[in-house]
């Protein structure tokens, strides 16, 4: 597809995150284009002057509607600055945390909540006991009549936050009579801007108490929760899922994932025989791969994802540290476990590791596939997302009473 907003590939990574939001009200087009616009031929801090500009001249105007008695168009403003804000800080993604990162954070989470503030009967905060800390969640409700609805419980992706969350799924849920709870857990948002809590793989252990909680919530039919796992999420979910499935109702892996070590090991620059031992090799045999991605020559991208992101949001010191890591992250022993209905995404052509996931389970499962020529292109039908809501919704309520 060709670039929407920018030709700089990590822009357009970062940028076209926002544009995913626009159907539900976390973004407009006109605005993003006018932020990467001012930041012209910049670097990072350019990018973030732009975004953080533009987050802040929404977070003025909502709160200034607020006061003037406008409750609907400060919550549309203060719910795009929420969104921008956090645009402008995701390339300042590393260990130590960038203090504009740690500024403009804050700035989202006071926005956001500023925003949940104005529909307090329908969208409120929530903390979740969690291994004698907390964990950041919200709740947006279908309605104010405070009866049980069945819930879309949501787990994050690698580089998102409960905030960006919301737009991707809670309002969809709710118009169609569902709850929503979206939650920040080790690794994500506030966990680890603030926290320092990284990236685990045994997310059976963070389910847990999320489900104890969420359970015991007025708003919530204990036996109407469906978890949905958003990218990363496509493997966190069902990981959690094989322990809990007996909780569940349903489980929904955008995209649908698989063991996580295969794909990533494969691309390694390594022989047959050193694949098959990894991690039991030598370990300089990444020094070179480390060496390049840290250097200046590196493909910005590339070093992002990897060096500035991965490093940071897993907790590893190096590049084989990293990928050692990455053999932790299996689904293969475990998936039989998930005995819940499950529908799994892919996309066109791409749909290997959601046919594994659908194939190992114990339960019903479905593969949905999405093709570019529907306008469904792009990681977790970014910029699809009311096709995928009713391809989703049309399946839960076949599924599902």
């Amino acid at each position: 597809m060709c670039p929407l907003l920018s030709e700089n590939d990590v822009w357009e990574e970062t940028g076209s995150r926002a544009l995913a939001l626009t159907a539900y009200g976390g973004a407009e087009i006109g605005e993003c284009q006018a932020a990467v616009e001012a930041v012209g031929d910049g670097g990072t801090a350019q990018w973030h002057d732009a975004w953080n500009t533009l987050a802040q001249r929404l977070d003025d105007q909502g709160r200034v509607s607020a006061v003037e008695g406008d409750p609907v168009s400060a919550r549309d403003s203060l719910l795009r600055a929420s969104t921008y804000y956090r645009v402008s800080y995701s390339p300042l993604f590393g260990s130590p945390v960038d203090e504009r990162l740690r500024i403009s954070f804050e700035a989202e989470e006071r926005a956001f909540a500023g925003a949940a503030s104005l529909d307090p009967g329908n969208l409120r905060p929530l903390e979740i006991p969690f291994e004698g800390g907390s964990l950041p969640a919200y709740l947006s409700t279908a309605d104010d009549a405070g009866v049980q609805r069945p819930t879309i419980l949501q787990v994050n992706g690698y580089d998102s936050n409960v905030h960006e969350m919301y737009f991707s799924n809670g309002p969809a849920a709710n118009a169609r009579g569902y709850n929503w709870i979206g939650f920040d857990g080790p690794g994500q948002g506030r966990c680890l801007v603030r926290d320092g809590l990284h990236m685990r793989p045994d997310w059976e252990s963070v389910l847990g108490p999320v489900l104890d909680f969420v359970e015991g919530l007025d708003e919530v039919a204990s036996d109407g929760i469906v978890l949905l796992g958003w990218s990363l999420g496509g493997y966190l979910a069902p990981r959690a899922a094989a322990f809990h499935s007996e909780r569940l109702a349903a489980l929904v892996a955008d995209p649908g994932q698989w063991d996580l070590d295969k794909q990533a090991i494969e691309s390694l620059a390594l022989s047959d025989e050193e694949k098959h031992r990894f991690p039991d090799i030598d370990r300089s045999s990444l020094d070179g791969m480390e060496r390049f991605l840290r250097g200046g020559d590196a493909p910005p991208m590339s070093k992002w994802r990897l060096i500035d992101r991965g490093l940071w949001v897993d907790g590893t010191e190096s590049v084989f540290d990293y990928f050692a890591n990455m053999t932790r992250y299996e689904l293969s022993p475990v998936a039989s476990g998930i005995r819940c209905p499950t529908f799994a995404t892919a996309e066109e052509g791409a749909s290997e590791a959601a046919e594994n996931l659908i194939a190992a389970i114990s339960g019903p499962g479905h593969v949905e596939t999405f093709a570019a020529s529907a306008g469904a292109a792009g990681h977790c039908e970014g910029l699809a997302r009311r096709l995928f809501h009713e391809r989703l919704y049309d399946w839960l309520s076949r599924t599902i009473a």
